[in-house]
């Protein structure tokens, strides 16, 4: 981060991220309730999806989602998600398109596991494809991950095995870290409130 003192500003961004996740688990509460029920509903439980991701300092922790594929769809096809993937059931392919999905993430912030806004955590196969073969890649697990990032406003979203695309993600991790600012943390979550609001094509 290169404005002010770092502990300082590591300090306040980790105040309001706590501020803004629980003003959402309680604002959304309702639909947390919706949204489970709607998945028990269409196909049981459990409700929430937790997959390994890669966090700050390579740590590894469990990130949390609504789980929007049939229970062991990861035994059953790609590590990564397709268009028209028969994985999805048909309530995840709504909390999807809307990144309801996302919302339990909220859980991980307040655990300390991710902020609001940050780089995206990769999954473990998604790192070792690419730590060695993108330049600076690495340097994203320098802070915590994120809800939402400056990458997925840009067009990067979603799990992808382009070269070109992950590159051009990467580029803009590295640019959030070295110029992070309260305010363009402030941009990144309008820009992400209107484009789940318009509807995200890469949202699948």
């Amino acid at each position: 981060m290169a404005n002010g003192e770092p502990d300082t500003l590591i300090m306040w961004k980790r105040i309001i991220d706590v501020a803004l996740s629980l003003a959402a688990l309680f604002v959304l509460a309702p639909v947390f309730f919706v949204v489970a029920m709607a998945i028990l509903m269409e196909s049981g439980s459990p409700v929430i999806f937790r997959q390994q991701r890669i966090g700050k300092a390579e740590r590894t922790f469990p990130m949390l989602k609504f789980r929007s594929m049939l229970v062991g769809a990861e035994k059953i096809g790609p590590y990564f998600t397709v268009p028209d993937d028969q994985r999805i059931t048909r309530v995840g392919k709504f909390i999807r398109r809307t990144s309801l999905d996302e919302l339990p993430q909220f859980l991980n912030v307040l655990l300390g596991n991710m902020s609001v806004v940050g780089p995206r955590p990769h999954p473990l196969w998604l790192n070792d494809k690419y730590r060695d073969n993108i330049e600076k890649y690495m340097v994203r697990h320098f802070i915590k991950p994120g809800i939402t990032g400056l990458a997925q406003v840009k067009g990067f979203r979603g799990e992808t095995t382009d070269p070109a695309m992950m590159e051009s993600r990467i580029k803009m991790d590295v640019f959030y870290l070295e110029n992070w600012s309260f305010l363009l943390d402030i941009k990144i979550i309008f820009s992400t409130v209107f484009n789940v609001l318009k509807g995200d094509k890469n949202a699948f």
